[in-house]
């Protein structure tokens, strides 16, 4: 039970249900009290003890702690199967429709001063919000969740961590979300708080923004860990499915605390269904290394298993990033004009806010396309988005190779100087001091 609400909120919550049942103040008195004693507690003139409470709930047919901090029990355990339904609807790829369970039930929470429950809510909609590509929101969503468990284990902090990091990167700030996710990375590890779940989504999720900074490495690792972690989270759905059932028969029956052990492991395997989207990356980084080894059809089938698993879940930006990089796949085996309509399909889906690098690859590849197809103009414009994007997110190996390609191309159509300039401004970012390196890579886990 939490702490008890004052005498005079315990007593106008008396009177409320007295009066709701028809009573009269002699009527819930009797036979142990006295009707001014009745008087004198609804108008918050007294403490009442631990047997008066027990006497008036049973009186008024509500639980102890109801009358006492004002939350039913039932009302609690009934919004946390709610709760873990909203995951379920999240988990299976319908954003929308979770995130409009999740504000109502955000508000439920705050009306009864759950912590847990509000950090629960505001992580649901931080997700859905990072899955619509409604970036800054998201990023609020998590920071207020991050609040709610200020006292909390880092280990249960990491969800709301990772989805603000992921929220930067997405937003094109790299380095800070590198920042967030070493920082927790290596604190777990230093700790000895070897969480799985918790150093899968912490992993999976640097992949992204290693490889934009150009520290393949570092990526290849995260992806190995990543994967190595994989197996000890197992596959979830059936048997959250079936704690959903178990809970809503026990609380059918009364039995709450036992239907709130079997809806907090329902929502620990939802929450382990999230993690389908970061072994998309994991599938993605394989796709990436292949290309890299000149496998180009093993690369292409690891980055349609990626678009796959993302685009089952509506996971639009983060698909729209993996099309960029299949794309590329596709154009080196010779098919172009699908490379060329799958890049098209998703640059409404990106811009400088959302998927900079992703979006400024769009269009470095669209330029590569039409510059093999002698279209110089249409080659420049698309080379000049992508330099703005690039510049604006700080990818300096990418805007380094982007500068080369500009430079080639207007030094084949004559402009040397203007060549010399986009030499010298790749040659700048490159040999920029800390622009491709990173600090010491974080503790290791005992795999």
């Amino acid at each position: 039970m939490g702490e008890r609400d004052d005498p005079g909120t315990i007593g106008r919550r008396v009177q409320r249900l007295r009066v709701e049942q028809g009573l009269t103040q002699r009527q819930l008195a009797e036979p142990v009290y006295t009707p001014a004693y009745i008087s004198t507690l609804e108008s918050g003139r007294v403490r009442p003890s631990d047997d008066a409470l027990r006497h008036l709930a049973g009186r008024l047919g509500v639980a102890f702690d109801e009358l006492a901090t004002g939350r039913s029990a039932r009302r609690v355990t009934e919004l946390r199967l709610r709760l873990t339904e909203a995951q379920r609807v999240f988990a299976v790829g319908d954003a929308e429709a979770a995130a409009e369970q999740y504000a109502e039930l955000l508000v439920e929470a705050e009306t009864q001063g759950l912590a847990g429950e509000q950090a629960a809510a505001l992580l649901g909609l931080g997700e859905c919000a990072l899955e619509t590509g409604e970036l800054v929101a998201g990023r609020q969503y998590f920071e207020r969740a991050e609040a709610c468990l200020a006292g909390a284990p880092l280990p249960a902090r990491v969800p709301a961590l990772r989805g603000r990091a992921v929220a930067h990167y997405l937003a094109g700030e790299l380095r800070y979300a590198v920042y967030l996710l070493e920082t927790t990375l290596d604190e777990l590890n230093r700790g000895g708080l070897h969480d799985p779940d918790a150093l899968l989504l912490l992993y999976a999720s640097a992949i992204g923004p290693y490889m934009d900074m150009g520290a393949h490495a570092r990526a290849a690792q995260a992806a190995e860990f990543a994967l190595a972690l994989a197996p000890q989270s197992g596959d979830p759905a059936l048997v959250a499915r079936m704690h959903r059932s178990v809970a809503r028969t026990l609380v059918a029956e009364g039995r709450l605390a036992e239907a709130d052990a079997s809806l907090a492991k329902a929502a620990e395997l939802y929450r382990g269904l999230q993690i389908r989207t970061e072994l998309a990356n994991c599938h993605w980084m394989r796709g990436y290394v292949y290309a890299q080894d000149g496998r180009l059809e093993c690369a292409e089938g690891e980055l349609r298993e990626a678009l796959g698993m993302l685009s089952a879940k509506r996971a639009a930006l983060y698909s729209s990033q993996v099309a960029v990089e299949l794309a590329d796949v596709l154009h080196r085996r010779g098919k172009s004009d699908e490379a060329a309509a799958l890049l098209h399909g998703v640059l409404d889906d990106l811009s400088p806010e959302r998927g900079a690098v992703h979006s400024a690859a769009a269009h470095r590849l669209l330029g590569i396309i039409a510059e093999d197809a002698r279209r110089t103009e249409d080659a420049e414009e698309h080379y000049v988005r992508a330099l703005s994007l690039l510049e604006r997110a700080g990818a300096a190996g990418d805007l380094a190779d982007l500068c080369r390609l500009l430079g080639d191309l207007l030094r084949r159509t004559g402009r040397v100087e203007a060549a010399l300039d986009a030499y010298r401004t790749g040659l700048g970012h490159r040999t920029a001091p800390g622009t491709t390196t990173l600090g010491p890579a974080p503790a290791q886990p005992p795999l």
